[in-house]
């Protein structure tokens, strides 16, 4: 096929650069010629760039109390007839970990606990390339971000990543405040920032999502946390309804989808969906709202006396009957008693995947991840 470099307008890179990723490592079987063409730095920077939509999720389970992690990962796709899970992804890594973050491809987990020395890893899953990343002061509860835009950050043949760790700290007068440490892949070394944002509420679910440059984390409180990764500047933003307006302890996790940020809310007023229109104003526009009495009627099968159940959740150490796992791209992914479901806002589809105990434990405490596929290369150099 010849230098795949000079051969950018050839048909074959034209199709198959056109293709969705989930085909594309199969395809590398049909001939050495295409097994070379996608392999190629040049025809992944290409293939990268594209908007990819979610593929699945990452689901691990962890232990509520003890410093013992659950090594198992169970990965769920999405847009199947028949729910399938997966738990052997990771297992291209040297040793198993905890995930933490995922960002257009990439995938950051740490060592399992305990361990004398752990470490950080970045990968994509796809085609199992990895880097291990330094690891100073680990702690169990760390919590960390990844920023990556591969419309932005595909230079040449080089991918370029942020990982960002958040920690909260106290100040002076006993505040709480939170602090940005940064890792680039550019420089391959941690800086601290010098940004700092007061917040006396908690991380809540710990889980960062990047959308257009920023990084949102939600709170128990009723504010997010943002950071601007490139400015390493921090602020609050409301979220659109205050606890006040509940009068039992709702349910909500934060997504993205048509490059906007979304929350996600299920409370005495039924599922709600709203998406961030202005940071600095805090103005949220509701896109989906269904009562609890609707929910049930349209997903008989697998909802039963919904607003009893709901709003009986009056302190924070009783376990909900609706959890919200993670959102992305019009997927929402939620725990309904012992039972993972996937509902379609655009379908109205609602879907049994399976039972928790699938997942290996019978802990109901979970770390999930969306995941979109990218043939995005990690520079291990």
């Amino acid at each position: 096929m010849g230098n795949v470099g000079e051969q950018n307008s050839d048909i074959p890179f034209d199709v198959l650069s056109r293709l969705p990723t989930k085909y594309l490592p199969r395809l590398k079987c049909v001939c050495k010629g295409w097994n070379h063409l996608i392999s190629d730095p040049i025809f992944m920077k290409v293939q990268s760039r594209k908007k990819e939509p979610v593929s699945g999720f990452f689901c691990q389970q962890r232990f509520r109390l003890g410093n013992e992690d659950i090594t198992t990962i169970t990965h769920i796709p999405v847009g199947k007839q028949e729910a399938k899970l997966f738990q052997t992804v990771f297992d291209f890594l040297p040793e198993h970990v905890v995930l933490l973050a995922s960002c257009n491809g990439l995938v950051c987990g740490r060592s399992c606990f305990p361990r004398i020395d752990p470490c950080l890893y970045i990968c994509n899953p796809l085609n199992h390339e990895w880097m291990r990343l330094t690891w100073e002061e680990p702690k169990r509860e760390d919590t960390f971000a990844l920023a990556f835009d591969p419309c932005r950050d595909l230079l040449g043949t080089s991918t370029k990543f942020k990982l960002i760790r958040v920690k909260q700290i106290e100040i002076e007068s006993k505040a709480l405040c939170f602090s940005f440490d940064i890792y680039s892949s550019d420089t391959r070394a941690w800086k601290k920032s010098e940004e700092i944002c007061k917040c006396n509420s908690n991380l809540y679910k710990n889980t960062g999502f990047y959308v257009e440059g920023v990084l949102h984390w939600l709170t128990d409180g009723d504010e997010m946390l943002t950071f601007h990764v490139e400015n390493e500047l921090s602020w609050l933003v409301s979220v659109p309804l205050p606890a006040i307006e509940f009068r039992s302890i709702p349910e909500a996790c934060i997504g993205h989808s048509d490059d906007r940020l979304h929350y996600v809310l299920v409370s005495q007023y039924g599922l709600q969906i709203w998406f961030l229109e202005d940071y600095f104003e805090s103005k949220w526009s509701l896109k989906l709202s269904k009562t609890l009495e609707e929910m049930e009627e349209q997903h008989m099968m697998f909802l039963y006396n919904l607003r009893e159940r709901v709003t009986q959740r009056l302190a924070v150490d009783m376990e909900p009957w609706v959890d919200l796992l993670a959102f992305k791209d019009g997927y929402l992914l939620m725990r309904v008693s012992r039972n993972i479901m996937l509902y379609n806002i655009e379908t109205n589809r609602m879907q049994l995947l399976c039972s928790l105990s699938k997942f290996g434990t019978h802990s109901t405490f979970c770390t999930v991840l969306p995941y979109s596929l990218s043939l995005v290369p990690l520079d291990q150099a």
